[in-house]
């Protein structure tokens, strides 16, 4: 704990791009944090990062980096989460993790806090899990929706933005634009795979003038890592162990939102307008609803900022108990760094409660 009586914080990975996104938050949001690191790897060490206004000086991962840390918000791949999430936590810090390698641990909880923040006292490990991006980019409209009727199955596929395969998927997306802009491409087989060549990034097609229906890797009969993904981590954080879900996961030539279609099945039959009510007052939701004028949420509007964006609301024409929506969501910010800084902020919390307590 900080001198200021606040947590003490440390932001491990802050010079990547879901860190760079996280120091902008962490400037923005309420002041509950006390001394706040900055760490990352080695090569990175020196640099100065504008925080709170402040510039901050990076120091390297390392045994002697919490020291002190009362909770750790981790914004690394997998790999190294998984060597060093552990040790964070056995110096006493409360680990955030943003990566995969502990989404389906059952000793670690999977949160979202607008639907199942009470879930975050619950750590054996000391570590608390960020889901996915993809997930969070509609999860927190659909707990608002089951919690008043009851999910029984969900249909969903996702169109995700290049950023959340990180920088090489942002850069391929701009090589291959200035490959194709001002051409006649797109217009016969192949003519756009003949131009980019065999340099796709990390995706196995073109993704400019194009969308890839593949994210991830392959898992058993045909699914996709990305789409089991999706799946177990609703479950977990809707608290629907046996939910039946479908995922399509598709990458799109957008830099940043990721965007879903979902068809939800709910327990019994659903009106439109009981639903328009719960998503316009939903926390974290914001309903734009309005294909007469012409409104409706894209990822274009909605980069930049921090609400699931609901639109094209509509019931099932063929099944009274089903609702057909269209989310957005920015991948970097509620996707990715603002969930795991909400999380931390419940901890900060839960923290500064107890020493008030024995105060």
């Amino acid at each position: 704990m900080a001198p200021t009586g606040k947590p003490t914080l440390a932001v491990v990975g802050a010079t990547g791009a879901v860190g760079a996104v996280m120091l902008q938050i962490l400037s923005q949001r309420a002041d509950v944090w006390g001394e706040i690191r900055l760490i990352a790897s080695p090569r990175s060490a020196g640099r100065k990062l504008a925080v709170r206004g402040a510039e901050v000086e990076v120091t390297a991962l390392g045994e002697d980096s919490f020291a002190g840390v009362d909770v750790a918000m981790f914004d690394v791949p997998d790999e190294v989460a998984a060597e060093w999430a552990p040790r964070a936590a056995a110096r006493g810090a409360v680990v955030v993790d943003n990566s995969g390698a502990f989404r389906t641990d059952p000793d670690v909880p999977l949160v979202v806090p607008e639907v199942n923040a009470h879930a975050v006292r619950n750590r054996p490990r000391g570590i608390v899990a960020n889901p996915g991006c993809t997930t969070l980019a509609m999860i927190v409209a659909l707990g608002a929706l089951h919690a008043e009727f009851g999910l029984r199955e969900l249909v969903v596929s996702s169109y995700q933005a290049v950023s959340g395969a990180g920088r090489a998927g942002v850069e391929t997306l701009r090589s291959q634009l200035s490959l194709v802009a001002g051409t006649e491409l797109g217009t016969k087989p192949g003519d756009v795979r003949r131009a980019v060549g065999d340099d796709t990034g990390p995706f196995p097609e073109p993704v400019v003038l194009n969308v890839v229906p593949w994210a991830g890797s392959l898992r058993e009969d045909g699914w996709s890592s990305q789409e089991m993904q999706v799946r177990d981590e609703s479950r977990r954080i809707l608290g629907l162990p046996r939910l039946p879900i479908a995922v399509t996961c598709v990458r799109v030539p957008v830099v940043t939102g990721h965007s879903l279609t979902v068809h939800a099945r709910f327990q019994g039959e659903v009106s439109v307008d009981g639903a328009r009510e719960i998503l316009a007052t939903a926390p974290g939701v914001v309903l734009c609803d309005d294909p007469a004028a012409g409104e409706f949420p894209t990822p274009a509007d909605v980069v930049g900022t921090d609400p699931a964006w609901v639109g094209r609301v509509r019931r099932a024409l063929d099944d009274p108990t089903a609702l057909e929506l269209f989310v957005c969501g920015d991948n970097l910010r509620k996707g990715s760094a603002l969930n795991t800084a909400q999380i931390a902020e419940l901890v900060a919390a839960e923290i500064t409660g107890e020493v008030s307590t024995r105060a």
